[in-house]
């Protein structure tokens, strides 16, 4: 088979699938954005787009539609030089998120395009208007939010076929989009995760944890609102006050992946900080910045107690690596989280604005660790037998793929 994969951010949620199928002895190349940093042994190819200056008052509802389908027209002008040259793929894999994929079709008609249909924006129901305390209300968000999808729509309006990770991501999609779609989870390597009782975390300030400690941990790419750092961060004074010997390890960046910066600090922990930061003994509260992959195995598996909240939005991987590596997920009562997470079965759910609650659920997992084992072991199975990346997802995946090749 030749398989083009399709990301600015190259390998991203291709990362086990493209070496894979290069194993298996398939023609494998990607095509990613020139600024892209990221390496790979995959062959990859560095198309060039400078993005232009939208003009609000031109474009309106259509900016969105405007700056994305610019960039597909980068993907595509690059694409044709390939074709030139005579390359031509079996099969096209990418991400609609960003319009690389809108001209593809036109480029190689007789190519399959798969697409990873990660989320479809709506005016209700989702994200959108789902926090008052940052988002406006109001009908003119509901069409803003709206016309944010038209891209994605054409996206998979021209694809053979899309893959959604969750069933509930997959149901933002309009009813005829949606039986486009197969969900596919990415998949995470419960192998590499499985608990490690010999793990060892280093913090900034050169304190080793181990397990057995009392760690609490919060993690996501960026620290902000869409993935309810300030609740989190309203719940822990409560928290370190009831447990005076935990430590609370926040992993994440500064800048914002989704929603919008702060209007009146720089970053959204600087607004949290001035809000609680002198209840909270901050000898106690460690921020680590972005961590790599290997530390941040190591710091869930020391972890007793992991935090998860999102809106209802994309799925982080991270809350099912740490189901994985059998420590307890306490998760917002979010669509998409509880999926995954069955309340006091699997993990613990808790109202995503209520933050006594989750202080209180906090409190009572690291002050008793013994009443959850249950919870830990089932989490550990559940994630092996339906997102488990060897003997479920990339089978899967791998089957899809193959299907689409031979029509």
């Amino acid at each position: 088979m030749k398989l083009l994969f399709v990301h600015q951010n190259f390998p991203g949620q291709f990362l086990h699938l493209a070496p894979e199928m290069q194993r298996r002895g398939h023609d494998v190349r990607a095509i990613t954005d020139g600024a892209n940093k990221n390496s790979s042994d995959v062959p990859l190819l560095r198309y060039s787009h400078k993005a232009q200056e939208v003009d609000p008052k031109a474009t309106r509802l259509g900016r969105n539609f405007t700056t994305m389908s610019d960039r597909g027209v980068s993907v595509a002008r690059f694409c044709q030089r390939l074709r030139a040259e005579g390359y031509v793929p079996d099969v096209i894999y990418g991400h609609s998120g960003w319009g690389e994929t809108l001209f593809l079709k036109e480029v190689w008609p007789e190519a399959k395009l798969l697409v990873f249909a990660e989320f479809y924006y709506r005016g209700q129901g989702a994200d959108s208007g789902f926090d008052p305390e940052f988002q406006v209300a109001g009908f003119d968000q509901v069409m803003i939010a709206q016309s944010r999808a038209a891209y994605m729509a054409q996206a998979l309006v021209h694809a053979d076929k899309g893959i959604s990770p969750t069933q509930w991501q997959a149901s933002t999609h309009p009813p005829l989009l949606r039986s486009q779609l197969e969900v596919i989870f990415d998949g995470v390597d419960c192998d590499r995760l499985a608990p490690n009782p010999d793990a060892r975390f280093t913090l900034p300030d050169g304190r080793i944890l181990q397990r057995g400690d009392e760690v609490l941990t919060f993690v996501n790419r960026n620290l902000e609102p869409y993935r309810g750092f300030h609740i989190f961060m309203r719940a822990l004074p409560d928290v370190l006050a009831a447990r005076p010997d935990a430590q609370v390890v926040i992993v994440g960046g500064d800048e914002v992946s989704y929603g919008t910066k702060p209007k009146d600090a720089a970053t959204w922990k600087e607004v949290m900080l001035n809000e609680v930061g002198d209840r909270l003994d901050l000898s106690r509260v460690h921020f680590t910045g972005k961590v790599p992959y290997d530390r941040l195995v190591d710091l869930i598996h020391v972890s007793r107690v992991h935090a998860y909240l999102t809106y209802p939005f994309v799925l982080s991987w991270s809350m099912v690596e740490t189901m994985a590596a059998g420590t307890l997920v306490v998760g917002s009562d979010t669509a998409p989280v509880a999926e995954v997470i069955e309340d006091g079965v699997t993990g613990r759910l808790v109202d995503f604005f209520d933050v006594e609650g989750w202080s209180a659920a906090l409190t009572d997992a690291l002050a008793r660790p013994e009443a959850y084992d249950a919870m830990r072991e089932a989490a550990r199975r559940r994630v092996r037998d339906r997102y488990d990346l060897r003997s479920v997802c990339l089978p899967k995946q791998i089957a899809l793929l193959t299907r689409l090749e031979r029509g």
